[in-house]
């Protein structure tokens, strides 16, 4: 049955919209949602609390394996990421986190042991899988497949617009050089680096609004 399941992957680098497209096209088609960004995120977290030394593969990957990851959907709150029961929703989104998640994610054990717990989010009706390396590894089967992209420095001002409204102190310099060294450890990773799967249609989300790429994405899956 999970084969026969449609699949729609929306891969590309950080900063291009991939997580609030996703969001959004999933609920419109009645799908269920994967954010693969927050599975390694959340094993970056937990090892975080653990005090874990981030070069330590053996232990990352058991880690891993002991780590639960729950997401709730929060109508007041949107989505929240449980990490071992613990609502660990603003930790992920830190900068700092999303540099530790990049950083193990480039260990293949690491990558293999979360591979299977990605693919069992592939149930009816469908699924929309947002990542890097959905479209090339995890679901390369998949019946539509999405890359999306933008500027690195379009990238930089939506982050830094959306750390401001949070209260967080950054610089736009700060966080493009954050984008760029993060860009250039996914794209040069020997294991799943980020690049558009062979038959992704690629969408450059820079100087469009969020509702003029997701009519583009679903018009791709609804033709």
């Amino acid at each position: 049955m999970p084969e026969n399941v449609p699949v729609l992957t929306i891969d590309g680098p950080s900063g291009a919209g991939k997580g609030t497209v996703s969001r959004i096209v999933a609920g419109r088609l009645g799908w269920h949602y994967l954010d693969s960004g927050a599975l390694y995120r959340a094993v970056g977290v937990a090892a975080s609390w653990a005090n874990l030394d981030v070069s330590d593969a053996a232990a990352l990957v058991r880690c891993t394996f002991d780590t639960r990851v729950r997401f709730a959907d929060d109508s007041g709150k949107g989505l929240r990421v449980l990490v071992n029961e613990v609502d660990a929703t603003e930790e992920l989104r830190l900068e700092t986190t999303g540099a530790v998640a990049s950083a193990i994610a480039a260990f293949p054990e690491v990558r293999s042991a979360l591979k299977e717990r990605q693919r069992a989010f592939r149930q009816p009706p469908g699924l929309v899988a947002d990542g890097r390396d959905m479209g090339t590894v995890i679901f390369p089967d998949a019946r539509f497949k999405v890359f999306l992209t933008a500027s690195a420095e379009e990238r930089a001002d939506r982050r830094y617009k959306q750390l401001k409204d949070k209260g967080v102190s950054v610089t736009i310099d700060g966080l493009l050089r954050e984008i760029l060294a993060r860009d250039a450890r996914d794209a040069q990773r020997t294991v799943a680096p980020l690049r558009p799967a062979d038959d992704a249609v690629l969408i450059d989300t820079t100087g469009l609004d969020i509702e003029q790429v997701v009519e583009r994405v679903l018009a791709i899956v609804a033709p």
